[in-house]
């Protein structure tokens, strides 16, 4: 099982075993590099503990802990762990600022203990097999001691082809569930226990009352704290620069408030339309970091992404994550194990365009029959060479879909979910006559906290764009896996769950002011980046899908062998007829709108995914 891991940790193994309970952990050495391998235990052995992450606040926490009479062996962050449960029980998760998978083992108990991370950064699966309960970080780690092979969940396959990732406990495969962000399964004489310890929530009354001008100070101070914390590590640490807000925003953070080196790097395109090196190049001029960019091909994408799939083990929409991992090749070629970056801004500050097409829906659903409502749509995606807003008519229609509908919880969310649904249209026969679209957005629903009706148009947004593309794809198959597969540990400032606290306490208008997004972000970073980044309008990272996959008029090999009608047939999860007219729409140019480039890298990377971890068991 922990040899399958050996990407996410490759300094080392450990392995601890005790009557019922078998431990081992794959190492990636970033603090305390002598003393600190795992398991660990404390003093008295009665506690061992695995886990992948970090915990940020271990000093003041150790202090704290030592203060209470525990007793240290290490200067690691695992052996707080360990100690908070002592001092704590289950309330220790709420005393961690940190990003983590842990399993915990109470021998006295003989109680078992799986946590994640409030966010979502860390993976954690977990399986029942012939009355064994096997956990890991990958459910390739399960797949190496199930007496049975994996075969897909339809219903997780379903809620990734509307909703980019699986809702809840969901995977895409069958007898395969996760602990889902925030949350602790304690397993105590045979019975199972799934417990919530923290989640995203807005108030009901009324918000902070903090002046615009003191929440970006107030801001800017927590920040500077997060970063502060994030940078600790016996080892080198980098930072990905992209050279819009959010990451300018981590690095220029650290020159001016800490003494750490900053070492940047990038990714760079040759499409113009998703290349932002000019950006780049100005904010390393301007803060003067010694940096290194990784230029992109559509080549390198067809060509790497399988073996992106084989790290995501779930389909994906998109083929950003791609890039994403030669950049973490590069980071680790370069000599550094850790990343900052400027993931989670986003969805904690309203930073995205979809946040402003709830704005604008919800203007317009109060007078529907107006004209120039819907014209304000004109002012998102100016970035896209196939916008959906360049045909009014066109834009009108499509955003216009459910516009009374405002109690919908993914009110803000159809139009992007319809789109990505448009890859139902491709499965098989028996699979639609399996699956309900309905079930899926019940799924979701089924998961929203009760106070859920009672906040806000943007903080409802927040929360599902936090549950369902944060969680289940960005901090997934674009955060953790692709960093993992070349051994690197991406960091988050922004998804310190005190930022997260913070920003989610005040007034909606502090984040989305009109139609200007981020605004009590720019305000807390005005003073440290030039007026052209803080002014300019969010273009988000994207990276070219269909045009990748195909190489002087033809399918690469791959791709014409896995769309071929007999593997097709053979899988049963698509319709060959429907696959071969999307290819030839594709191979031809004629595939430029989002449904379609989306339809044909969700079958590809299903397919990948069957071949890689069903039809050939790893």
């Amino acid at each position: 099982m922990i040899h399958s891991l050996r990407h996410r940790g490759p300094d080392g193994f450990g392995f601890y075993q005790d009557g019922p309970v078998g431990l081992a952990h794959a190492r990636l050495s970033i603090i305390d590099l002598a003393t600190g391998d795992q398991p660990m235990s404390n003093e008295s052995s009665s506690i061992w503990v695995v886990f992948n992450g970090e915990i940020f606040n271990y000093i003041e926490l150790r202090e704290e802990l030592l203060a209470a009479g525990h007793v240290f062996r290490t200067r690691s962050d695992t052996e707080t762990i360990v100690h908070a449960y002592e001092e704590y029980g289950d309330r220790f998760l709420e005393k961690l600022n940190g990003q983590f998978a842990i399993a915990l083992w109470d021998v006295k108990r003989q109680r078992l203990v799986l946590a994640r991370d409030r966010i979502g950064i860390r993976p954690l699966y977990y399986r029942e097999d012939n009355g064994r309960l096997l956990f890991g970080s990958e459910i390739k780690a399960l797949a190496a001691a199930s007496s049975n092979g994996l075969e897909f969940d339809l219903r997780g396959l379903g809620q990734v082809f509307t909703l980019w990732g699986p809702v809840g406990e969901h995977s895409v495969f069958a007898g395969v569930s996760c602990v889902p962000p925030g949350y602790m399964l304690c397993c105590e004489k045979g019975v199972r226990v799934l417990h919530r310890y923290w989640d995203w929530s807005f108030p009901t009354a009324a918000p902070s009352d903090l002046s615009f001008p003191e929440a970006a100070a107030q801001l800017r101070t927590l920040l500077i704290d997060s970063i502060r914390l994030q940078l600790r590590s016996d080892v080198p640490v980098g930072a990905y620069l992209s050279g819009g807000l959010d990451s300018s925003g981590v690095v220029s953070l650290i020159r001016h408030y800490t003494s750490n080196p900053v070492r940047t790097f990038s990714v760079a395109f040759e499409d113009a339309e998703f290349d932002e090196s000019p950006h780049q190049q100005e904010m390393v001029k301007y803060l003067g970091t010694e940096h290194t960019t990784v230029r992109c091909t559509l080549r390198d994408i067809g060509e790497q992404f399988p073996n992106l799939i084989r790290h995501t083990e779930t389909p994906v929409v998109r083929t950003a994550p791609v890039p994403l991992m030669m950049l973490s090749a590069l980071v680790r070629q370069s000599g550094y194990k850790v990343v900052l970056t400027g993931e989670g801004a986003d969805e904690v500050f309203g930073g995205y365009d979809i946040f402003k097409e709830g704005r604008i829906r919800r203007f317009w659903a109060s007078q529907p029959a107006s004209k120039w409502r819907p014209a304000l749509f004109a002012r998102l995606y100016p970035y896209l060479r196939h916008s959906p807003v360049a045909n009014a008519a066109y834009a009108g229609s499509f955003f216009g879909q459910g516009l009374t509908e405002l109690a919908s919880p993914g009110y803000t969310h159809q139009g992007r979910w319809s789109t990505t649904s448009r890859l139902w249209n491709f499965l098989s026969p028996r699979v639609r006559q399996e699956l309900d679209p309905t079930a899926v957005l019940g799924d979701l629903t089924r998961t929203l906290p009760e106070a859920f009706g009672r906040w806000r148009g943007l903080e409802r947004d927040q929360y599902i764009e936090a549950k369902t593309l944060l969680c289940g794809y960005l901090l997934c198959s674009q955060g953790d896996r692709v960093a993992m597969a070349n051994s690197i540990e991406g960091r988050f400032p922004y998804l310190d769950h005190r930022v997260v606290e913070f920003a989610n306490a005040l007034p909606p208008r502090y984040k989305l002011r009109g139609l200007r997004e981020k605004a009590v972000l720019k305000e807390a970073l005005r003073p440290l980046l030039p007026s052209q980044v803080v002014q300019r309008v969010k273009q988000p990272y994207r990276a070219p899908d269909a045009p990748s996959f195909f190489a002087a008029g033809r399918p690469l090999p791959y791709v014409d062998e896995l769309l071929s009608p007999a593997r097709l047939g053979e899988a049963g999860l698509f319709e060959p007829a429907a696959v071969s007219r999307l290819i030839e729409k594709c191979r031809s140019g004629r595939a430029i709108g989002f449904g379609d480039n989306m339809s044909l890298v969700g079958i590809i990377s299903t397919m990948l995914l069957h071949e890689q971890l069903i039809r050939k068991k790893p």
